[in-house]
Formats: structure tokens, sequence, C-alpha cells
């Protein structure tokens, strides 16, 4: 079935500030070099703030992943899940419409959907409230046919309890998903015939509908007001609140629990130290099987590079290799300060900063338009102006902490090569 996207576009997009925190935190469960592996979670997130799959947002998706736009839309454009046209405030139903439902009455269940909601797929009804679709198999054979609606399956329908479901939901009403003639799971219509010992001891429905009943609305999209995680996919670290004014990516490992949340109060103390001048215990973290130098290690106040780097014109007293004074950053972390910045190169000619491992063409002008041309600049970078510049990078936000930019650029601007610096 061709899949294109809509003809008309939003101009922009952008994930809520939850939703990003959410969507930076999903990266750092793949390797290095592996992050466009979070393309699916992303995609899916931005889907559920905006209702459907915009232009915009698969290019902003790819943007944060490093991806050619191209290949962002080729995963779009496979996925059923993913809605390329604008899609009913209240649902969009997707019914199966391969061999074992069209044998077992999938054509009935479109007949259902052309009278109540639209005469064509993609067609939103009249008041706004609902569309569908007919997709490739679900997996659900046993139980065909089945639709779609939300994050559930409604399986063994007929055209007559399709259309109860439809006005059931018109009045702000969720009906249980799963099977609606009455089975437990995909066991024989006529009844369990062995393993009966089943039936003792289960829960009223299997667990997927036993999880979609007790969260109690399964069609509501993200709103955004979701916990944001350092490492939501760790065991136990789900649905647990967090302070919102704790910036979770940028924490480092020392103050993280074995669950992956942040340690708050550690993370208090920390800022505490930091805003009172009082000195750094290590200038380099220990991971959790304490090798040094974790992805999200806070750095030492100076560096080597910076004492070593020549003192142009307009620099400040002590800061060898800056320009402009710093500015304190309107940020959401209330201790990032911005780095010195340079009004143009030294010299007129700029480091190449694409050495620096995670930084392409995009960024590196990202950076030259900040101010930061040279690596001993980076170098010196304290921790809260790595968050300051974190949080600057449109489109990149944590990259510097997560790429360790700061060790990186030492290396660089101490006359180290491009690979030696990424085995930092």
């Amino acid at each position: 079935m061709l899949r294109r996207l809509h003809l008309e576009q939003p101009d922009s997009f952008a994930f809520t500030p939850a939703n990003l925190a959410w969507a930076e935190a999903q990266i750092t469960k793949y390797p290095e070099g592996r992050q466009a592996s979070a393309i699916i979670p992303l995609l899916w997130r931005a889907q559920e703030q905006e209702g459907w799959l915009t232009r915009p947002a698969i290019e902003g998706v790819a943007d944060m992943l490093g991806m050619a736009y191209m290949r962002a839309v080729e995963v779009a454009s496979f996925y059923f899940m993913f809605q390329l046209h604008p899609v009913g405030k209240i649902a969009n139903i997707q019914i199966c419409g391969t061999t074992s439902c069209m044998i077992c009455g999938a054509e009935d269940l479109v007949a259902v959907c052309r009278e109540k909601i639209a005469l064509k797929p993609h067609q939103i009804s009249d008041d706004g409230n609902f569309s569908w679709e007919e997709v490739e198999c679900l997996g659900a054979c046993a139980n065909a046919p089945m639709a779609q609606i939300g994050k559930d399956y409604y399986e063994d329908l007929t055209a007559e309890r399709l259309g109860e479901i439809i006005d059931e939901l018109a009045a702000g009403n969720v009906p249980v998903p799963g099977p609606q003639q009455g089975r437990f799971a995909s066991e024989p219509a006529s009844g369990l015939t062995s393993l009966k010992e089943f039936d003792s001891g289960r829960t009223k429905y299997n667990a997927s509908v036993q999880r979609a009943t007790d969260l109690g609305e399964t069609i509501k999209r993200i709103d955004g007001t979701e916990v944001p995680l350092l490492a939501p996919w760790q065991k136990g670290a789900m649905h647990q609140p967090a302070k919102p004014n704790v910036k979770v990516l940028d924490a480092p490992l020392d103050i993280v629990k074995e669950t992956g949340r942040i340690d708050e109060d550690k993370a208090a103390e920390g800022d505490a130290a930091e805003s009172t001048g009082k000195p750094e215990q290590d200038s380099v973290a220990k991971d959790p099987k304490g090798e040094p130098g974790p992805r999200n290690a806070p750095v030492a106040k100076t560096s080597k590079a910076s004492s070593k780097a020549p003192q142009s014109k307009g620099d400040t007293a002590g800061s060898p290799g800056r320009g402009k004074p710093a500015e304190s950053g309107s940020t959401a972390n209330d201790a990032a300060t911005k780095p010195a910045a340079l009004d143009t190169a030294r010299g007129g000619k700029a480091d190449n900063l694409k050495l620096i491992k995670g930084v392409g063409p995009k960024l590196e002008k990202l950076l030259n338009s900040l101010g930061f041309y040279h690596f001993d600049q980076i170098a010196s970078w304290t921790p809260s102006e790595i968050a300051w510049v974190d949080d600057h990078l449109e489109g990149f936000k944590g990259r510097a902490t997560r790429d360790e930019w700061v060790r990186q650029a030492d290396t660089l601007a101490s006359g180290g090569d491009a690979d030696s610096a990424k085995r930092v």
C-alpha cells in the first residue's frame, strides 16, 4: 500500500520540554554511533504529542539522531503505526484487511467505518472525532477479524460490535479492548480442551487487556506530563514522580541511583557546592564499575589546554584563548553560565571542530554562531558552562556532555589527533 506524506504540513515541530527530556533519555539506551536505533520510539513520541506524524517532526527527530531525512521518512512510511495524515481527535481505527481477517469479515468492518466515519480511508469524520484506514496484518489472526484503536486491539469483532464501540467512544467512554465474544485470549472459541488449570487464579482479563483497563484510558495520547527518566528502561524506574527542576540528562553518574533516577538530594548538594565555589573532590567521576570517564562525568575546572592557548586581543586576563566576558544564561538549569566567546576566530582561522566526535557540519556551524571556534575554548569549559552549551544546542541538546567534548577538545588542543581524542 502506497504511503505518502500529507500534502499540507505545519511550518515547524518541537518536542515539549518533558518529551524532549524523555527523547534524549531514550537515545542513551544505545551505544555510541548507534543513536539511530532510537528512531522508532522518538517518532512514536512525536506522533503521540501531535496526533499524527508531520514532516517537520520526522526531520526534527532525524536531526536529533544525526540521520539523513530520507532514512527517517523510510521508517515512518514503512510502519502502519505511524500516521502520515491528520487523524480524528478521539481515535483512528485501523482495520486489519489481511487474509485471516478478510476471510472472517473484515470487509463488513470496513463497511461500518464507511457508514459511521467517512466514505474513504484517511478522511476525518464531519465532527472531527474519527478517522479510519485498512492496514496490513496486525498479528492477531487467531482472533480475526480485528481492529487496532489507539494502543489496543479489539478482537473477535462483528460489524454490530464495531458500530457499538464507535458509539461508545463518541460518548466519551473507553470500551474494554481484547476479545469481544467472551474469550480470555486466543484459546479455542469453544473453550479449553487441555491445560484447564490455566483457568484457576487468573486475572479477569488477559495481561494486555488487564493492563489497559488498569490504566483506564487507553486511547489517550501522551500529553507531555510523563516523568522523564535518565534510564527509563531499567527495572523499577517507571512511574516515579520527579522534581521538575532537576535536569536529568546533565547529572553525573555518581549521583544516579541504581534505578536510573537522579538522587535529587545529592544533586542539590552538588549545585550548592558549585554555587559557593567549593572545590570539587575529584575532577573525574567514577562509573558504577569504578572506571574513570563515564559519559556524563564532570570535568576539571581548568585544563592544560587552556594554559597553553595563545592570548588574543580582548581576552580576559587569566583566561587564555577567551574573548567576550561570560554572560549568565537564562536556562532551565539555574547554575548554567555561558562560556566566554569570541566575535571571530583568532587570526581569522577557526579550528576544525568536526574532528570532535559527535560534531558534524551543522553542529560546527552552530558552535561558531555561539562564538566557539577553537579547541582550547571548549577544553576550558566548566561543568556549569557545559550545561549552558548543552541547553543551547538546538536539536542536539545534551550532545556536549554525552560525547565528552571537553575531553576530546583538550586532547586536540594539546596536539593529539582525532583518533586519540575519540578514545578518551
